[in-house]
């Protein structure tokens, strides 16, 4: 794992000319991700080309991230065999019938330039083979080649969209606590990395023991807890929220209480607010800070222990774990902590959205706002669930010895969540597309807990 500064190199988006005669218009080619009978499309990207030794090594391995990416969402075959190596003049129609005969939908082709002041630039079309038609034209110049990998993320992201018709969360990070060391001197230090599993690097290796990390919607800036000496008294600990910006490296606490502990904070869609539990004498409660001014809202004044709170997409709700009906369950409230209207009607400054057997905790809204993802613990088994905002549609997307954490890729498409196979096992990060299709292990340095997605970088 890396220790260097993570790198933010801009990419410049240009139109690719067409080469292409204007054909009639076609129907729009697109995979259909629903239903009982859906079927990956089937997919050619031969080898990138490029002008020289250096544009060659490059092209290869931007193809090679475009496939992965486009492969890991379960939603496109990527067709291999001979008929693939064939070199392809990005700047010629390809013979579309000779594709068809492998049963190929869709066809990206692309190449690498790279000038004498080493800038890159990347260009890739998009065809529909069967409407034999252009679909897409692209191209991204960087200043430096090192950034090719966030050319390829770009890449794939232009593809996934176009032939999905969703956004694409190739373009993106996932912060992380990367585990290490026996049970009993667990270490646990803030992480991040590629959402493929690539670049990982720790962020801050002084803190020892980091808890969830969450990314702020808006900027570079991370905001954690982690527990740390207490400096009223050497041999314990005491536990504090920060706030981390990575392209700076400043790090601060955010508004430390006497006597009380700030913990699972998560920022507001506009990055403005922090809502977080507190944790006094034993009972917690919901708490909003408005980060300009560090001013604070107090929102549950409930006996019963209020945690866990995630904002809803347009910042409007929140969603938490309340154990006020006996069980954790997951509430809904508004923002500013006023009463609102009931699912199950009435009228509530907390309205319950999940009656299961069992426990529900880490509730988080998806970024499109028409999910809630949850953990769910039940006769001895974890799972992770989704749920809609007034409580219907509960679903169970996985099932193992422990799930838990669930986060969202940018698009709203894809959950993260770590995982523990067995007892002793050590946690692993793994993700799983909303249908429950594509259960898949995500590559990380080591054992790995609590991630956090970022927004689509800019």
């Amino acid at each position: 794992m890396k220790n260097t500064a993570t790198r933010f190199l801009s990419l410049v988006l240009l139109a690719l000319t067409s080469a292409v005669a204007a054909l009639p218009a076609q129907a729009q080619l697109r995979v259909t991700v629903e239903g009982v009978n859906f079927e990956p499309m089937p997919i050619a990207i031969p080898t990138f080309d490029g002008e020289n030794a250096q544009a060659e090594e490059l092209a290869q391995r931007i193809s090679e991230v475009v496939m992965s990416d486009l492969s890991s969402t379960g939603l496109f075959e990527i067709k291999e065999g001979p008929f693939v190596q064939q070199d392809l003049d990005i700047s010629i129609a390809p013979r579309f019938a000779d594709w068809t005969i492998y049963n190929i939908q869709a066809l990206v082709v692309g190449n690498v330039l790279i000038d004498s002041s080493f800038n890159m630039t990347a260009q890739f079309r998009v065809y529909d083979v069967y409407g034999a038609s252009e679909l897409l034209a692209k191209q991204y110049s960087v200043p430096t080649p090192d950034n090719w990998r966030r050319v390829a993320h770009k890449v794939a992201d232009d593809i996934y969209s176009q032939l999905t018709g969703e956004d694409g969360y190739f373009d993106s990070r996932i912060v992380f606590v990367s585990e290490s060391g026996p049970p009993t001197d667990r270490k646990r230090r803030l992480a991040i990395m590629d959402q493929d599993g690539a670049e990982a690097e720790f962020l801050i290796p002084s803190v020892s023991t980091v808890l969830t990390p969450r990314f702020s919607p808006t900027s570079q800036t991370i905001i954690y807890s982690a527990y740390v000496p207490d400096p009223a008294d050497p041999l314990a600990t005491r536990l504090r929220t920060y706030l981390y910006d990575i392209e700076t490296g400043r790090q601060e606490v955010l508004n430390e209480v006497a006597r009380a502990s700030n913990y699972a904070a998560r920022f507001s869609p506009d990055g403005r607010y922090v809502v977080m539990s507190r944790e006094r004498n034993g009972n917690s409660d919901i708490y909003t800070i408005e980060l300009a001014r560090r001013t604070e809202t107090r929102l549950t004044t409930s006996p019963s222990v209020d945690v866990s709170p995630s904002y809803s997409a347009d910042g409007r709700n929140i969603v938490f774990t309340s154990d006020r009906g006996g069980t954790p369950q997951l509430y809904v409230m508004r923002a500013d902590g006023s009463e609102m209207n009931c699912p199950t009607g009435g009228r509530d400054s907390a309205c319950r959205i999940t009656f299961g057997d069992g426990r529900y905790s880490t509730p988080v809204w998806s970024p499109r706002g028409d999910w809630i993802a949850f953990t769910r613990q039940h006769q001895g088994r974890f799972y992770i669930g989704v749920i809609q905002p007034d409580g219907q549609g509960e679903r169970l997307l996985t099932e193992s010895y422990l799930d838990e954490g669930p986060t969202w890729s940018p698009n709203g498409r894809v959950i993260a969540f770590f995982r523990e196979a067995a007892p002793g096992a050590g946690p692993k990060l793994w993700t799983i597309d909303l249908s429950g299709r594509n259960l898949r292990a995500l590559r990380t340095p080591g054992d790995a807990s609590d991630p956090a997605w970022s927004p689509l970088l800019q």
